[in-house]
């Protein structure tokens, strides 16, 4: 069977008819069934996906409604179309408008007018398949936004949570940085003051405050900024003993920064010498 063939099925009880509707769609490119009743007929649709069903009105033992109104339940999606007399208009007329049939053509047919009728009825079936289609794509598409904007949901949720309790560490740290006994001071690769704790600010510099921003070589003499240097080169600590602040001696700790911040910085750590 050619891709996209349409599949069209006719049943009527009289031989001579089906003969000629199977003449008359010989070559329009339609994969054809027939079938003798609607019992026949049914069978037939439960091994075969028929696109069309075409039947006569008047069948002995099952209608063509009654045959149709069992397609209309099993196989909704097919085109259920009634060849029907001119006495039989008004009861069809009702059907379709019901919804149960889609349209009756009348015998005896014109055979130009029913090709045509015939065609304009399978590009419904597409028409309505295509909308079908992508009424599931759509639906698909907004159940998988909807499980993503879930998960960004629950990625952002857990993010906060994250950032809450990395600042409550960093508050946390920084509480007790600036409640250590002693002087801490963070110096970057560049020789810039990038973290002072409450006591360095107590630190004596000729009555001055040390400020963050500001240079190491604003406070402190070249041999500092020369040991800070050699520890960021080395990555080891160093000491310096004996430094003098304004008068007052101070013991000095220099220790690179490890971790994350792993050659960014030296952290100095003064304690007031004893002697």
């Amino acid at each position: 069977m050619k891709e996209n063939q349409h599949t069209i099925m006719c049943v009527d009880d009289e031989e001579n008819i089906l003969r000629s509707l199977k003449r008359l769609l010989r070559n329009e490119g339609y994969r054809q069934l027939n079938a003798s009743s609607g019992e026949e007929a049914l069978n037939m649709l439960k091994e075969n996906e028929v696109h069309l069903v075409m039947c006569d009105q008047r069948m002995s033992g099952m209608s063509g409604t009654e045959f149709l109104g069992i397609v209309k339940d099993n196989y909704p999606d097919t085109i259920r179309v009634i060849l029907s007399g001119y006495t039989e208009i008004d009861s069809i007329t009702e059907l379709i408008n019901k919804g149960h049939i889609y349209k009756f053509f009348l015998k005896p047919w014109n055979d130009q007018n029913l090709k045509l009728e015939i065609k304009h009825a399978l590009e419904q079936y597409d028409l309505l398949q295509t909308n079908k289609n992508l009424s599931k794509k759509i639906s698909e598409q907004n159940e998988k936004l909807i499980s993503i904007n879930e998960n960004l949901e629950m990625l952002v949720n857990e993010r906060t949570r994250e950032l809450e309790i990395q600042n409550q560490a960093l508050e946390l740290s920084r509480t007790i940085l600036d409640d250590m006994p002693i002087a801490v001071i963070g110096v970057s690769t560049g020789g810039m003051i990038a973290l002072i704790n409450r006591e360095a600010q107590s630190l004596p510099f000729d009555n001055e405050k040390i400020e963050i921003g500001r240079k190491l070589t604003d406070y402190f003499s070249t041999e500092v900024e020369k040991k800070v240097k050699s520890v960021l080169r080395l990555k080891k600590s160093t000491g310096l003993k004996g430094y003098r602040l304004s008068g007052i001696s101070f013991d000095m700790n220099l220790i690179p920064l490890s971790g994350r911040f792993k050659n960014k910085g030296v952290l100095m750590i003064f304690m007031q010498s004893e002697c």
